[in-house]
């Protein structure tokens, strides 16, 4: 276990490589599991604010989903998360043109409609955060069957997790944080 900052990593981050290989696991994480994406807190207000420019992007059943259940639901462990279409597929999901699901949030900020790129356990997945009751958050690599291609594919291009998830961890923690994790990584000054 690293220490970055008041920031728990787990040596998964340095150790896994990892790049996501949509073609193989056709967007699988965002069907598999119990629930929809985790969302913070201070998510909840974005995802009512961009619903009327992300209906466009999300399927009739999606916006179904998310009339009957709101544009997020509260677990019984008092988390919140996105809604899923009958327990499967996040509401916010569509499927492309080769039958990849991708975020319908991504695909409007994509397209410059709006500021919100998606949810940040959406960006930062397969890593999870977690919060300890003395307010520490560790950050840990969720292992999980589906995403065994982009083990290959990351084995393959030599690609740490850390480094393959370095846009969604600066926008979770910060440039300087990220700089930090390099550094205790890596061990040197040289910093990309």
């Amino acid at each position: 276990m690293l220490k970055v900052g008041e920031v728990l990593v787990s040596d998964d981050i340095k150790e896994v490589e990892f790049v996501c290989n949509l073609e193989r696991c056709k967007g699988a994480c965002c069907v598999e599991g119990d629930l929809g994406a985790p969302l913070e807190e201070d998510e909840l207000e974005t995802m009512k604010a961009i619903q009327p420019a992300i209906q466009s992007y999300i399927t009739p059943a999606g916006r179904a989903a998310i009339a009957a259940q709101g544009p997020f639901i509260l677990d019984e462990d008092g988390d919140y998360s996105t809604p899923t279409i009958g327990g499967k597929e996040c509401a916010y999901a569509l499927y492309d043109e080769k039958g990849v699901l991708k975020c319908g949030i991504e695909q409007a900020y994509l397209d410059g409609k709006i500021d919100f790129r998606k949810p940040i356990s959406c960006h930062l997945y397969p890593i999870r955060i977690t919060k300890n009751k003395k307010g520490f958050e560790a950050v840990n690599y969720h292992k999980w069957s589906i995403c065994s291609a982009a083990c290959t594919l990351g084995q393959s291009l030599k690609v740490p997790l850390y480094k393959f998830l370095k846009e969604p961890l600066i926008r979770k923690y910060g440039q300087a944080w990220y700089d930090e994790l390099v550094l205790v990584i890596e061990g040197k000054e040289n910093l990309e």
